[in-house]
């Protein structure tokens, strides 16, 4: 974490009367609030003042990060806002939270959406009459198109923030711009992604374009995409060294500036804050270390599917007993008991007390960048969610790559084709929201079979395991002083500072 000596130094880079203010609207859900906050953290550390605004259960999650933020000095606050569920018809009560994405049944979902928009109004009453310096630009989620009004009423530019890969929001944009499903009637069909020098096949229900192919959800998806054309220019988390020609090619089929500013979680260099990110840990970080240190180096497996992801009963099993076949230690987040029927939970203790010693199973929210980040782990077994496969990057680390829906097909296909740093387990269809309920997706063998590819893989598995150790060095290389992320960060400084125009950034 920035200590009091950054924050002084921040404070001399940008001079108080001309820093600019950003105020993040992020979306509220877990993969999306954390690099949300990493980057403004990274921002303030540069003299930038920085407002995060969220609703109450998310803001609890990233609270602790940002009240350490702010007591070593760094100017960023945290504001959060109720939803008005009756307007929208959004059910109250709901676990953990309904203003929580993670925790809203998919069936209410739009009506979530609209109740984030009602929060339009609120927040450019808060920024009038309580910011200490008037805004200077917004910085939101692509998810929002709202924040196109309230960036018109503050009279300030807005850029669109993208948790997710230059290459997968490339290639969504290039299947719409291109009409690449035309007269596609299998939702499984292979189409080849149009644009691109090196050709992949995607299809409609791997790669449908954002929040295309739902019904009911037009409109919105028209809106989302008006608004990205409408931004000032695009904050993402990644880097450049790790997919140039990506980064380059959205940046100019929008015709708009995109600054990379990832890893942001590499803003995190030490055990405390890397294990206080997002909600609060299962289990002890200093049981969980111990844990590790008594492990050979690279010998351990980490499992996790991310804070949405759900599996049914037999399919947990078929994972267990492909962990527990391949020999190698693991640690698996399985999430809480509650969200497990009792068959389900008698294999995960039976399980449990059969690898004692050898396996870990964390019951709920695990430390994850800790984990991958120390000598024992090896592997990573993922559900390919953006923030998991960059901490993955960022760690050095090999995945197994087992996504479930939305972008995570497309950056299976970044880690296995392009970067070549993945196993995939052959997932070929979303296994969340499908039409056809299966059961068991991966088999056991076929999970034994992909781990013991990553963490040996003969010549293959040397190579991937270099390729990911050459990455986690052009990934600390572009945060680090000189290096492209550290310098985009400087930049956005610069360019939305008081006096800054529009035209500046856009240069």
């Amino acid at each position: 974490m920035a200590n009091q000596t950054q924050a002084q130094a921040a404070g001399d880079e940008a001079k108080a009367d001309e820093a600019p203010h950003f105020v993040f609207v992020p979306l509220m859900a877990q993969g999306h609030i954390i690099p949300a906050v990493d980057t403004a953290l990274l921002l303030a550390t540069h003299g930038a003042l920085c407002t995060v605004v969220a609703t109450p259960s998310t803001a609890a999650r990233v609270r602790p990060t940002i009240d350490s933020a702010r007591r070593s000095g760094l100017q960023v606050s945290l504001v959060d806002f109720p939803l008005d569920y009756a307007a929208v018809g959004l059910p109250d009560g709901v676990p953990g939270g309904a203003d929580n994405m993670d925790n809203v049944p998919p069936e209410y979902m739009l009506a979530y959406y609209s109740a984030i928009a009602l929060l339009c109004g609120p927040i450019e009453t808060y920024l009038r009459a309580h910011a200490p310096r008037p805004p200077t630009c917004v910085v939101s989620d692509f998810c929002h198109p709202w924040t196109t009004k309230l960036a018109a009423s503050l009279g300030v530019p807005r850029l669109s923030f993208f948790s997710m890969c230059a290459f997968c929001v490339l290639c969504q944009h290039n299947v719409e711009r291109f009409n690449a499903y035309d007269g596609v009637l299998d939702p499984n069909q292979p189409v080849v992604v149009p644009g691109l020098e090196k050709r992949f096949e995607v299809t409609m229900a791997q790669a449908p374009g954002f929040f295309r192919g739902w019904p009911g959800w037009e409109k919105f998806a028209d809106d989302v995409e008006r608004a990205r054309v409408d931004a000032d220019g695009v904050v993402m988390n990644t880097f450049e060294e790790m997919e140039p020609e990506y980064v380059a090619g959205y940046a100019a089929a929008r015709g708009m500036k995109v600054w990379t500013v990832g890893p942001v979680s590499l803003y995190h260099q030490h055990a405390r804050t890397l294990a206080a990110r997002g909600a609060t840990a299962s289990i002890d970080t200093d049981d969980c270390v111990r844990w590790l240190d008594g492990k050979d180096p690279g010998s351990v497996v980490y499992v996790s599917f991310g804070s949405i992801v759900h599996a049914d009963p037999k399919q947990i099993m078929e994972l267990g007993l492909g962990l527990e076949a391949s020999g190698y230690p693991f640690v698996w987040v399985v999430k809480g008991a509650e969200r497990h029927d009792e068959a389900a939970l008698a294999f995960l203790r039976g399980l449990e007390e059969r690898v004692a010693g050898r396996g870990l199973l964390v019951w709920g929210w695990a430390p994850q960048a800790l984990i991958l980040s120390h000598r024992a782990a090896g592997a990573f077994v993922t559900h390919c969610g953006w923030n998991s496969t960059l901490e993955a990057v960022a760690a050095g680390l090999p995945v197994v790559t087992w996504p479930h829906f939305t972008d995570q097909f497309l950056n299976e296909k970044l880690a296995v084709e392009v970067l070549g740093i993945g196993v995939s387990v052959g997932v070929k269809e979303p296994v969340m929201y499908q039409v056809d309920k299966k059961e068991i997706v991966v088999g056991r063998s076929a999970v034994e079979a992909a781990v013991r590819s990553a963490m040996d893989g003969g010549e293959d598995g040397q190579e991937r395991r270099r390729r990911a150790r050459e990455l986690a060095v052009k990934a600390r290389a572009a945060v680090s002083e000189g290096g492209s992320s550290h310098t985009n960060i400087r930049d956005l400084v610069k360019c939305f500072g008081v006096g800054a125009s529009t035209q500046d950034a856009a240069e």
